[in-house]
């Protein structure tokens, strides 16, 4: 993590007030929750609809930072305490951010992309770290305030840093990227996720290819090459960069040749090596996520044989296709941190080909920012469910209700329940499963649908 004197933090970020008197306390590591302090931390405190984080000010350097932000527009800064007067804490953030990333040696992979983005840098990650150190974005912190506090996390002896960027409009992903500069990038896919803000997938493809224009001169790109609205794009991208594709066809630079589905993941093989990968990670849609992290492993030259080791060891963030037992045996398949069309059908379609289980039911609920058609894609889900694979479908929410009107069509009414209560679902639900049960859980990060996973396993 940084480790800077106040007077090179003034070197690095536009400072207001004159230092000089504590010019010399070096600052470890940069916080913006007070609750969190550790000793030697900057404090950076922001201002929010109900909490000032600058009413804590005095109370973090009593608990252990050795600094603070203070923006100039906020009345009464305390005097003789080492506080470092900005025009904007979370602008100064981001500068201190973009000038410690001016300052290291380390190579940087940024990964956007609607749906697989976590998964992948877990992946790639897992990959990259068989030779290199590597750091990575912990948790969603993958926006204009968590990337800046991750580059600001990396310690000086980082090889590589894989970095999540995330967005919810126009412009997110160019800020991101030219503050990360990244020596490569991969986009995952384009799904319909920020539909309500950019409008069409067309929008979020431009969007994601913002990722470009941060990306080093000569770096890699790598893409999904089915997705035409990717490669049209990047046929007429200006920049002087390789590009590199995945997916399935077998017109990309890595494609699976073969592709088995395990109880725990899958195996398969490429067609630019002989080798057998095994991944235990769920759903074979995660396969183009390896691939996607390969091609970055190959990159920084690392050989095939050895991702093997690599992807046996991949551990994915929680709430990603994690395969967990619930209190009557039932295995439960928890993807509830986030949820789009695309996602969830590839979701459904893993439950629905999984053998060994009497019992298949579908715990879904709102899929979010979809845009004005929104009622229309939640419905198709449930008229796309196959009655001979599914057993039961439980839906959650206003727009999950229209999951169930859909699923009515094709399963009949006594096999769909809809409800806007979760206490309710959940009591239903258990009295339909058993240990013969396969049950997966996949909504939209706002619906909290991991609070039904707890309750099966409590």
């Amino acid at each position: 993590m940084i480790k800077r004197s106040l007077k090179q933090i003034a070197e690095m970020v536009s400072i207001q007030n004159d230092i000089t008197p504590f010019a010399d306390i070096v600052i470890s590591g940069v916080t913006i929750d007070s609750r969190k302090i550790e000793r030697g931390n900057l404090f950076v405190p922001f201002q929010g609809e109900h909490v000032d984080g600058h009413d804590y000010v005095i109370q973090s350097i009593h608990n252990g930072a050795a600094a603070a932000l203070w923006q100039k527009d906020v009345p009464n800064p305390p005097k003789d305490l080492p506080i470092l007067l900005v025009d904007d804490c979370l602008v100064a953030l981001q500068e201190l951010a973009r000038s410690y990333r001016r300052e290291l040696s380390v190579k940087v992979v940024g990964i956007t992309g609607s749906n697989g983005k976590t998964t992948a840098k877990d992946m790639t990650s897992s990959l990259l770290a068989l030779e290199y150190k590597v750091q990575k974005t912990e948790g969603n912190f993958n926006n204009h305030i968590g990337l800046p506090l991750t580059v600001l996390g990396l310690r000086e002896d980082t090889e590589i840093a894989v970095l999540e960027m995330g967005m919810s409009g126009r412009g997110e992903i160019e800020f991101l990227t030219k503050l990360a500069c990244p020596d490569a990038v991969v986009i995952t896919n384009i799904g319909e996720s920020h539909l309500l803000d950019l409008g069409s997938r067309e929008g979020i493809a431009e969007a994601k290819l913002e990722i470009l224009q941060g990306l080093k001169e000569g770096g890699l790109a790598v893409l999904h090459g089915d997705e035409p609205l990717l490669m049209e794009r990047i046929h007429r991208f200006k920049g002087n960069i390789e590009v590199q594709t995945f997916g399935r066809s077998d017109t990309n630079n890595l494609y699976p040749t073969e592709i088995h589905q395990l109880d725990q993941g899958n195996s398969f093989k490429i067609n630019a090596s002989a080798e057998t990968f095994e991944l235990p990670v769920l759903g074979t849609h995660n396969i183009l996520n390896a691939l996607a992290s390969m091609l970055i492993a190959r990159h920084f030259s690392i050989p095939f044989e050895k991702m093997k080791e690599g992807l046996r060891r991949v551990k994915l963030t929680n709430m990603r296709m994690e395969l967990v037992e619930g209190k009557h045996g039932e295995k439960v398949i928890n993807d509830a941190y986030n949820a789009s069309p695309t996602s969830m059908m590839a979701a459904i379609e893993l439950v629905a080909n999984l053998r060994g289980y009497d019992r298949k039911l579908l715990v879904l609920g709102d899929m979010l920012e979809l845009g004005p058609q929104e009622e229309q894609y939640h419905y198709q889900i449930g008229e796309g469910l196959d009655p001979d694979k599914i057993d039961f479908v439980f839906t959650f929410g206003v727009l999950g209700s229209h999951i169930a009107q859909g699923a009515r069509k094709t399963l009949g009414e006594q096999r769909v329940f809809a409800f806007m209560e979760k206490s309710e679902l959940i009591k239903e639900l258990e009295q339909h499963v058993n240990n013969h049960s396969l049950v997966l859980v996949k909504a939209s990060r706002g619906m909290k649908l991991e609070e039904v996973v707890k309750a099966l396993q409590s």
